[in-house]
């Protein structure tokens, strides 16, 4: 799928991800732009990461250090290249324009208007490369009255409908200690990414716009809430640990103040889980045989359940569910899962050299089996391959380079 007029990406001798031979110029900083390009690159992708001279991204400060890098950037710059040019400078610009001219795809995600006005919009890098795709994750997309306002990941998932749902009746709604709305947009805009290259190579579409906006990600992932409001005047509520119209499926709290989450709500599943908690009269109440009766008994279910939960540890839980094939499993935090064989053997934690040591990042899903992405190298240092990209793929001279690095362009 490597773009004809341009020359090809440089492919790993040792990774076989699918996107092998696909150039990408990620023009972001933070969370929505980088993870979407991380993402690309573990799969095989070129990664082209243009950073500010001096001081790069932001997070490669951010949370946890070792030494005087993030430790979260080792992650989401994993596979890429860092060229370190000043977007604001004439001659930076003309530098990003020519690198888009070698490239498959680009990604930014600043706020709408600032690429034109650098002269790298759309319009202005498709005059050199039509089959560009041209990738923008903003707060509320390119057009439409909200366009201009500031759109972080915690505002977006406020408008968008989810925050409304998340949290307990009555009380202030509750944000998940992640940046959710930004990896939500990330996954958003990779998969446009995939369907505007896959249009282009079947001759549908030349290069195009992928316009991803934080809150409409959000807004994808709401399930029934809008039919249920434009058909019936419904307003789906927080629920605290339990899913509206959905009995049982619950968190329940164990004798040894773990915390166990137990989906009971399949017909069969529910006879099975009664029997097991000894309620064979819940089990063999016709009342209760289906979805629609267990939610009008939705408190004397749960009761039960939490009752017995009570009684046993949270490993007495598991086993004796999963003995009956109910769906059970426990609340993980960051210790448990690093302990887990599971995550173990399905490769979840990559242990990879950095300066000073080693550091453990997550791997990366989905499982390709023939064509597996893999980490080939941590996040670089600022600026590690500013020198190599411009002089290899954009003929730049020893001369040229020592100008742009004296009036601070790279």
């Amino acid at each position: 799928m490597t773009n004809k007029t341009t020359a090809p990406a440089t492919p790993s001798p040792d990774n076989r991800g699918p996107l092998q031979g696909i150039r990408i110029l990620e023009l972001g900083q933070l969370v929505a732009g980088p993870f979407t390009t991380a993402m690309l690159a573990y799969f095989g992708a070129e990664v082209i990461k243009i950073e500010p001279p001096g001081v790069g991204d932001p997070i490669r400060r951010w949370r946890c250090m070792k030494g005087d890098t993030s430790l979260w950037w080792y992650s989401i710059g994993r596979n890429k290249k860092s060229v370190t040019v000043d977007l604001r400078h004439p001659d930076g610009q003309a530098i990003v324009r020519e690198l888009a001219s070698h490239c498959d795809v680009l990604v930014e995600n600043f706020r709408p208007g600032v690429m034109e006005s650098w002269q790298l919009g759309p319009e202005d890098l498709k005059i050199d490369n039509p089959d560009l795709v041209y990738t923008r994750i903003s707060g509320y997309g390119q057009t439409g009255p909200y366009a201009d306002k500031p759109g972080f990941a915690s505002v977006c998932e406020g408008i968008s409908g989810f925050r409304h749902l998340n949290g307990f009746p009555g009380e202030a709604p509750v944000r998940p200690n992640l940046s959710l709305g930004d990896s939500i947009a990330s996954l958003h805009a990779i998969i446009g990414i995939l369907m505007a290259l896959n249009a282009r190579e079947r001759g549908l579409h030349k290069g195009q716009v992928v316009d991803v906006a934080l809150y409409e990600t959000m807004f994808n992932m709401l399930e029934s809430v809008v039919p249920e409001y434009a058909e019936e005047g419904i307003i789906r509520e927080a629920s605290g640990t339990t899913l509206t119209g959905i009995v049982p499926t619950n968190t329940y709290r164990c004798s040894d103040a773990k915390y166990v989450v137990i989906g009971g709500n399949g017909d069969s599943i529910f006879k099975r889980l009664m029997t097991a908690i000894g309620r064979e009269d819940f089990a063999d109440d016709s009342a209760m045989s289906d979805n629609a009766g267990r939610i009008i008994h939705q408190l004397k279910i749960d009761a039960a359940i939490s009752d017995w939960c009570s009684k046993h540890t949270i490993q007495a839980v598991i086993t004796q569910l999963e003995a009956v094939r109910v769906p059970v499993g426990p609340i993980y935090n960051a210790q448990d899962m690093a302990e887990d064989p599971h995550f173990q053997a399905r490769g979840l934690f990559e242990k990879v050299e950095v300066t000073g040591g080693t550091v453990t990042i997550p791997g990366m899903a989905p499982k390709l089996v023939g064509t597996p992405g893999s980490t080939q190298w941590p996040g670089p240092v600022l600026g590690q391959h500013t020198k190599d990209v411009l002089t290899q793929l954009l003929g730049v001279d020893e001369e040229r380079l020592a100008a742009l690095a004296e009036n601070a362009v790279i």
